[in-house]
């Protein structure tokens, strides 16, 4: 299977190139990507724990799913995309907020990103790809902070800089 190619960005996220993903990855470039967080009525969040064989932040827990736009799709068809793949279902997203972050792993490896921060509803149980997904639950975001305080090492480390930030889109969502 070949690699997928991620999207370069400038800080104005305008692309500049693209450029295989772990390419990117190893030389820290600054590129396109998404986070989808999804909510059910009583105002949980679902997370993901990735799989066991991922290249970085194997079993980790994090939001419900993210990855790289391809050229020429948006961020909402990104996103659905995505979500279709990892978590087995489809939903209606919104783009609340994108930010830059870098985050460096311990295997050499660089997250970079210009991310697109979106949001969805959902009721039932996802169909999880397991490929992708070891495991899923739904969490109040009250105790998904209280969580990252207490064990900070079980959650990616783009997870926790974006749940920062998305908290309070979190706890305002009708319920």
């Amino acid at each position: 299977m070949k690699e997928e190619n991620v999207i370069l960005v400038n800080q104005s996220d305008e692309q500049i190139g693209t450029m295989p993903k772990m390419e990117a990855h190893e030389k820290a470039l600054l590129h396109r990507a998404f986070s989808v967080f999804v909510m059910n009525e009583k105002g949980e969040t679902m997370l993901q724990q990735r799989a066991a064989h991922k290249y970085h932040s194997p079993l980790l827990w994090t939001n419900t799913c993210c990855s790289h736009q391809r050229v020429g799709e948006t961020n909402i068809a990104a996103g659905k995309r995505r979500l279709q793949e990892e978590m087995g279902f489809s939903t209606e997203l919104t783009e609340l907020f994108s930010f830059i972050y870098k985050a460096p792993f311990d295997n050499g490896l660089t997250e970079h990103e210009f991310d697109h921060v979106m949001i969805g509803n959902y009721e039932a149980d996802p169909s999880i790809n397991p490929d992708e997904v070891a495991n899923w639950k739904w969490m109040k975001p009250e105790d998904v902070k209280d969580d990252i305080s207490k064990n900070p090492d079980t959650y990616t480390a783009w997870f926790k800089i974006i749940f920062e930030r998305f908290y309070n889109h979190l706890i305002q969502t009708p319920q």
